[in-house]
């Protein structure tokens, strides 16, 4: 029996690339689809009811079951209307994945309000807008699947993507949050971290291919098409992932790799306050092994540098 046989699910942003990686194959297991895609541009202009149509298309085509619904996940109008759109149409809800996602990219010194408040809506408050409705039908039912996209930029940061990179932190810690408020009921949230080739990859400027972007061009290309996240979210919306709860998947080509909670790597201590003095002294030690992500250029008068101890290289992963 396909694993995801009569449950139904909404896949946002599933217009092309993920998203429509994950709305295919979660029909192929049996699941009725939402096909939610307002059918914006990368930066989040315009809109389109095509993209989320062709896809609809491509699986009614299959034989199989699908709605388009064309409302942007930015206000929770739009995300009540999105989850309303799967009652409507199939009479239940079991599974939410939130992927729907704009890119507006500026180094953190040139952005702007509209740009960060932008990417905060679709990307943060898209999630919320959307969980909160779906939280309170599969509370009643318990039973559901909530599966969230972060990011590399957001776990271990991107030049440039202070915006994105904020909103998807935001989205790790809302899914560990999520988890602990609904698990109780049944309905387990988790997230995943891809990577893949997609439309918002293709606009990372070469100078900022650091440090997820860079991983890209490292892989095979065939490896890093988008439909190699979907399997690893149809197992997350499926039954045999009962127990799974709170986590956090990096997922590209053949690879799936469970990411650590934040925890302490080190740690120093002292009954009372620390001073000044005693934490520079201690410091230093604290901070073995550690690097700086972008020291500042060689020509550079730091006070307290020595310029005759060698220079650590910036840092270009986790």
């Amino acid at each position: 029996m396909p694993l995801l046989e009569g449950k139904v699910a909404i896949v946002t942003g599933a217009g092309r690339g993920i998203g429509k990686g994950i709305a295919v194959q979660m029909a192929e297991e049996g699941a009725q689809v939402v096909v939610n895609d307002a059918g914006v541009g990368p930066d989040g202009a315009g809109h389109d009811d095509g993209p989320a149509d062709q896809v609809v298309a491509e699986i009614k085509d299959k034989g199989l079951a699908a709605v388009a619904n064309y409302d942007s996940v930015a206000t929770m109008q739009g995300g009540e209307s999105i989850i309303q759109t799967a009652l409507d149409s199939f009479g239940r809800l079991d599974i939410l994945v939130n992927n729907a996602g704009i890119l507006r990219d500026r180094m953190i010194f040139n952005m702007t309000e509209e740009e960060w408040d932008d990417v905060i809506a679709v990307h943060l408050k898209g999630h919320f807008a959307c969980i909160k409705p779906a939280s309170m039908l599969m509370r009643q039912q318990r039973y559901g699947r909530i599966i969230n996209f972060s990011s590399e930029s957001g776990l271990w940061g991107n030049a440039g993507q202070a915006n994105y990179g904020a909103a998807k932190s935001g989205i790790a810690g809302l899914t560990r949050v999520v988890a602990r408020d609904l698990g109780r009921y049944g309905v387990t949230c988790n997230c995943i971290a891809p990577r893949a080739w997609t439309r918002l990859t293709a606009t990372i400027p070469d100078q900022r291919q650091q440090p997820a972007a860079a991983a890209l061009e490292t892989e095979p290309f065939e490896q890093l098409a988008p439909d190699f996240v979907a399997p690893m979210v149809c197992y997350l919306a499926s039954d045999h992932a009962w127990n799974v709860n709170g986590q956090v998947f990096m997922v590209y080509g053949g690879t799936v790799a469970l990411l650590s909670h934040p925890l302490p790597s080190s740690t120093i201590f002292k009954k009372g306050m620390w001073t000044l003095d005693e934490l520079s002294e201690m410091l230093p030690q604290l901070m073995e092994g550690t690097r700086n992500p972008a020291p500042p250029a060689d020509h550079l008068e730091i006070p307290g540098r020595d310029k005759s101890e060698p220079q650590p290289e910036a840092a270009t992963g986790p």
